[in-house]
């Protein structure tokens, strides 16, 4: 009798033991996901990925995948990012979302021909998505096919008139292919658009500086400096415009204004030696450089020099600049 009741309750028990598990599994994938959910909303990220990784460990689940990119694109690790993303379009290939996503990790990873691949496939599903365009022809600009980025950023205009990062980057490779006039109409629609978009001022002021504008481009960098004081590429192109015009107390006195708001502006210290050496301030010119030098002994200015001093009482008498 013993024996039969071992036999009949051994099925279950098994059963019951398996669906235990489940349930297990279950309440602990639930712990484990949305304590990385509440981690993450309090800027614990190394903690919140662990949290994701533990819960998908136990179920591949599509919306915990997905703050795990978050997570990994937070911690700026963007090749795991990509991975994590190729997971979840095994399990939804025809996301769109995901795939626009993992075109932009892999435009940040340089890894050009994966966006172009993307892109295709979003716009073989919707093709007027605009993003997947626009995101192609950031892409195409960085491999070099500058005529096949104009043609996609013209197709996202036709699909969202109102896209300023695509007008934004049109006129920025059209100033670079010298198309002055139509770059500049694309940075004034930017600024119709976005009427406090710094780099479509700055846009406006190398267009006008390159087409003689002297006046139109100085207004437009002060323009930018109006909007955020701590520009320093705006600092840099209206110092360097007053020494081209061999305005050089001005361009002096500008470098002083931008290092008292920024100590440690590099390349201030450097156009304001540049400017003293012009003006016959050889000393001085000297200090700035060797200030320049002292802030960042790695960068561009070191590596110019380098083999050409033997040390800072040489530099103004063999023509530094």
């Amino acid at each position: 009798m013993g024996s039969f009741f071992k036999s009949f309750f051994s099925g279950s028990t098994n059963e019951n033991t398996e669906e235990d598990k489940a349930k297990n599994d279950k309440k602990n994938f639930d712990i484990f996901k949305y304590d990385g959910i509440r981690a993450r909303k309090i800027g614990q990220v190394d903690y919140a990925i662990r949290c994701y990784k533990e819960a998908l460990n136990l179920e591949e689940d599509f919306e915990t995948m997905n703050y795990l990119v978050e997570a990994y694109s937070v911690k700026n690790e963007l090749e795991e990012a990509v991975a994590v993303a190729g997971r979840m379009l095994k399990l939804e290939p025809d996301h769109i979302p995901t795939l626009l996503a993992r075109a932009n990790l892999n435009f940040m990873l340089e890894n050009y021909a994966p966006v172009l691949s993307d892109c295709e496939q979003v716009l073989n599903k919707e093709p007027e998505n605009y993003v997947a365009y626009y995101l192609r022809a950031k892409a195409k600009k960085a491999s070099g096919d500058l005529l096949g980025a104009i043609a996609d950023l013209t197709k996202a205009i036709a699909a969202k008139e109102d896209f300023p990062d695509a007008y934004l980057l049109r006129g920025e490779i059209l100033f670079g292919m010298s198309q002055f006039t139509e770059a500049l109409q694309d940075a004034n629609k930017v600024i119709e658009l976005m009427p406090e978009e710094e780099i479509a001022f700055l846009l406006q002021g190398k267009i006008n500086e390159a087409t003689g504008k002297i006046e139109e481009a100085k207004a437009n960098y002060q323009s930018v400096l109006d909007l955020n004081p701590f520009n320093e590429q705006a600092y840099l192109q209206l110092g360097q415009l007053y020494i081209h015009q061999n305005e050089l107390e001005q361009a002096i006195s500008f470098f002083d204004e931008a290092l008292e708001i920024k100590a440690d502006f590099v390349q201030a210290y450097n156009e304001r030696g540049r400017a003293k050496y012009l003006k016959g301030d050889k000393k001085g010119a000297a200090e700035d450089m060797k200030k320049a030098l002292e802030l960042d002994p790695e960068g561009e200015l070191a590596k110019s020099l380098e083999g050409q001093l033997k040390n800072f009482n040489d530099m103004y008498q063999g023509g530094i600049y």
